[in-house]
């Protein structure tokens, strides 16, 4: 992904690709999208993709692969054991990011269900930038709890930091002091905080939080899901780096780490997942368990096609053309939002743009789970569907009390090289006309809430008709248009 510069002097993002397949999707009248929307419970997750316009849910297994991870597909060695393509994969993690050992999984969850098996023991604490919802779920099954220390910054809405998602040094000098490192069980950066805007963390923020960890004998845990933004924005953001190549800040951010774990569904394009070390004490306790959950040592729950799209997929990764096209759609789209008044999250970060829905719906208490509302809303007037990344996305407190997030946001992935700019444009223009009439947006109660991870099927009513009068002001404003 390009910007260019038109005569008119406008800055256009440009694609550095071309389609050459394509997929049919339907834009359903708002009557029709307003029913399926009550048959999900107001749960964007619980739609139907053939119901859905524009799939803005998440960019994990939905970004679109090249033409060189499919024919490599082709050459899958489909092998129990020893399979040659587990082989080509493991050489290639470890040329990219340096590290010795590699254990693939079925996806990054099951990353974070090992890891935290081993080293998260009851009354532990881990330490991260910001948490994300099944990384918190499988450190609290475990009996650990979860503290963040990302920087002030990193909670703010409207900031012109280009590194939000850094540790707060201070934080965590003052949590290890005062919990004990003993009792730390590891600290975690997350590359790109995926609950508070997609935010980035520097190269020198992972090297200071590196010394730290290494001279009280901490584990230092890596999400590198979103790396590939992160790669990004360190290049373009972080002067230092600014002519260093991406395999060479890849190596060198990957030599802070003591575990680093990913989706695949989100970093290299395909699926899967995999966890790198080059510490053997390390590697075998997590060995131990991949049987025993994922599959054998040289497949761990992929499907060898999978595999083979996946190492082509982390070497494109060193391509900036490829890394750029999320951020930089990203940034086009919070630009067209700001422009039309409405609230987003600033810098613009990767994986999506994120909506403030407190600020965007001020008058719905968090207790009505605001941002889950706004998703709702959104589907209605244009088919779009993202995703609720505030209160709903909590977990009860023990006691059953409702944690209140600190922010409530719309999240609105852009999945690589899927959308053009004219989607871009249509989701801009109806969350426009959303925030003319965000008055009509009410609040949401559950009707069904599982303990564990409530977001991704729990059901929910309005509080009121205010589904239906938003869909008849749409219908009236727009007229027989869809």
């Amino acid at each position: 992904m390009s910007k260019v510069t038109f005569l008119s002097g406008e800055n256009i993002p440009i694609e550095m690709h071309k389609v050459r397949m394509v997929q049919k999707i339907n834009l359903l009248p708002v009557e029709d999208r307003l029913a399926y929307m009550k048959e999900a419970g107001f749960n964007t997750f619980l739609l139907k993709n053939r119901e859905v316009f524009l799939d803005m849910l998440t960019d994990s297994g939905v970004n679109a692969m090249s033409e060189n991870q499919y024919a490599a597909m082709m050459q899958a060695d489909d092998s129990y054991a020893g399979s040659e393509t587990y082989y080509r994969l493991e050489s290639v993690i470890q040329d990219l990011f340096g590290t010795e050992y590699f254990l693939p999984t079925h996806q990054g969850r099951a990353c974070e269900n090992i890891i935290s098996q081993v080293f998260v023991k009851p009354g532990t604490v881990a330490l991260t930038n910001y948490h994300f919802t099944t990384t918190q779920a499988h450190i609290v099954v475990n009996g650990g709890t979860v503290e963040e220390i990302i920087s002030d910054e990193g909670l703010t809405i409207q900031s012109d930091n280009p590194f939000k998602g850094n540790i707060d040094i201070d934080k965590l000098n003052e949590s290890i002091k005062r919990i004990g490192k003993e009792k730390v069980c590891f600290v975690r950066i997350e590359a790109g905080t995926n609950l508070v805007g997609g935010q980035p963390v520097s190269m020198r923020n992972m090297r200071e939080v590196s010394e730290i960890c290494r001279k009280h004998g901490i584990l230092l845990v890596f999400d590198a899901s979103l790396l590939a933004d992160n790669l990004y924005f360190i290049k373009t953001r972080e002067e230092a780096y600014k002519n260093v190549e991406i395999k060479d800040i890849m190596r060198e951010m990957m030599a802070f780490m003591d575990i680093s774990y990913f989706s695949a569904r989100k970093l290299g394009a395909a699926r899967g997942g995999g966890i790198m070390t080059s510490n053997k004490e390390l590697y075998l306790p997590m060995r131990e368990l991949i049987p025993l959950y994922e599959g054998f040592l040289t497949y761990g729950g992929m499907s060898v096609r999978e595999m083979e799209a996946l190492a082509v997929g982390l070497v494109e990764t060193t391509d900036m053309d490829v890394i750029s096209q999320t951020p930089i759609f990203v940034e086009a789209l919070c630009n067209e939002l700001l422009a039309k008044g409405v609230p987003v999250v600033t810098p613009p970060g990767g994986l999506g743009c994120h909506v403030d829905a407190k600020a965007f719906c001020s008058h719905i208490p968090q207790e009505q789970y605001p941002a889950g509302a706004l998703a709702a809303a959104l589907f209605i007037a244009s088919g779009v569907r993202g995703m609720e990344r505030g209160t709903l996305s909590e977990m009860r407190n023990a006691d059953g009390s409702q944690p209140l997030a600190v922010m409530e946001l719309v999240r609105l992935a852009i999945p690589k090289r899927v959308y053009t700019l004219s989607h871009i444009k249509y989701v801009a223009d109806r969350i426009a006309w959303l925030y003319k009439n965000r008055h009509l947006i009410g609040g949401l109660e559950f009707v069904e809430e599982p303990k564990v991870l409530r977001f991704f099927f729990g059901r929910l009513k309005p509080l009121g008709d205010w589904a239906d009068q938003l869909a008849k002001q749409f219908r009236k404003d727009f007229g027989d248009s869809l």
